[in-house]
């Protein structure tokens, strides 16, 4: 079982036509008991739930400090590698693309390594592009090590591996992945990823499966808000989320819902998310999972970033860089796409605090060892 085979018996327009029919009395029933229940995350997600937004939102936030506190986790991206072997319009690493491409030494991770621990960081995120026979296991698995001494939890985002790649990873210590489906509607993933292994919707749908079977400690899913309609997109990852949280629920489980951002060679949203239904769409989540992480990143603005901190969000990078030695040497022509809160880590922190959030610089829940293999 995967969840492809789950994926195949959804009816994608019999869901979106439901989305879409949702009134005010679906809304109300689905505030009454939104926790896990797939039909209330349809009716907060559709349009019939615009005028709740305010109900939500407050809802949103008394749960979120319910469960997780004043406090939210602040990481870092280490862009690895800009090297890819596939052909994405949306994204500026796309193969076609006129740029400078680089991967990373040792000497150069380590510089970039050092300013992020002078900035306090004690959680990153490794990046890079998708080409595995230049940028694959063999790499991760030499430069893991060299950067987990630094740090006390290491994600990764880089192309779906094997799931024995993944448990060799875990062993070397790693601690997440995350691996976007980017959208779930399979016609308009194969009009955006038209060249390389990223072709393969079905491999990289299951790919959150393998992860999980390898013993990775979190799994992050997300969609790429803009390349279709984004409340079938979130729908379809809720589902995605559930299946997998039933199927292995030792794992933790976190989202990211990145809004389609300007880039290299990049596109028009084919659907425009605007602020309020970004606020909708993670006040929706919150609401139907109180335990998830609800990752927000610098491609939004100061002020959006500032105003959704307490509807949900529970961990953000700060004083980010898109491109591979971006911390060290900045080159605008080496990054993945633009970013709009170009804050220093300083100037993020005094806003968290001013609005009464606490910064945590380091993940303390450890609750699964690297011995832990789902089942």
């Amino acid at each position: 079982m995967s969840f492809s085979v789950r994926f195949s018996q959804l009816n994608l327009d019999d869901l979106s036509m439901k989305l879409y029919a949702s009134t005010a009395a679906d809304v109300e029933r689905a505030l009454q008991h939104p926790s896990g229940n797939l039909n209330s995350l349809l009716a907060l997600l559709s349009p019939a739930a615009q005028p709740y937004i305010e109900q939500m939102a407050q809802a949103a936030a008394q749960l979120t400090r319910q469960r997780f506190g004043a406090n939210l986790g602040l990481y870092l991206p280490l862009y690895l590698s800009n090297l890819c072997a596939n052909e994405c319009d949306y994204c500026g690493f796309s193969m076609s693309n006129k740029i400078k491409r680089k991967t990373l030494n040792d000497a150069e991770i380590l510089a970039e390594v050092e300013i992020i621990k002078s900035r306090g960081f004690d959680s990153i995120l490794l990046v890079s592009g998708e080409h595995e026979t230049k940028v694959g296991i063999e790499y991760f698995a030499h430069v893991l090590p060299l950067i987990k001494q630094h740090f006390s939890y290491v994600a990764m985002e880089v192309q779906p591996l094997k799931a024995d790649e993944y448990q060799r990873l875990v062993a070397l210590g790693l601690d997440a992945v995350m691996v976007y489906q980017e959208t779930y509607r399979a016609q308009t993933y194969a009009k955006h990823h038209t060249r390389g292994k990223k072709q393969d919707f079905t491999h990289r749908l299951d790919t959150p499966d393998r992860v999980a079977k390898a013993g990775v400690d979190k799994i992050g899913l997300g969609v790429l808000l803009g390349l279709d309609d984004w409340r079938l997109d979130a729908l379809l990852m809720g589902y995605h989320l559930d299946y997998l949280e039933r199927h292995y629920w030792r794992t933790r489980y976190s989202i990211s819902l990145p809004r389609l951002r300007p880039c290299t060679g990049g596109i028009e949203p084919k659907v425009l998310l605007t602020d309020t239904g970004l606020v909708q769409m993670i006040c929706a989540f919150r609401l139907f999972n109180q335990q998830l992480d609800i990752s927000l990143s610098t491609r939004e603005t100061p002020e959006l970033r500032d105003n959704l901190l307490p509807l949900g969000v529970t961990q953000l990078s700060a004083g980010s860089s898109t491109q591979p030695g971006g911390y060290q040497q900045p080159d605008s022509q080496l990054d993945q796409f633009e970013i709009s809160d170009e804050r220093s880590v300083d100037d993020v922190i005094v806003a968290m605090k001013t609005r009464g959030f606490n910064p945590v610089f380091k993940d303390w829940e450890k609750a699964w060892g690297v011995n832990n293999v789902n089942g």
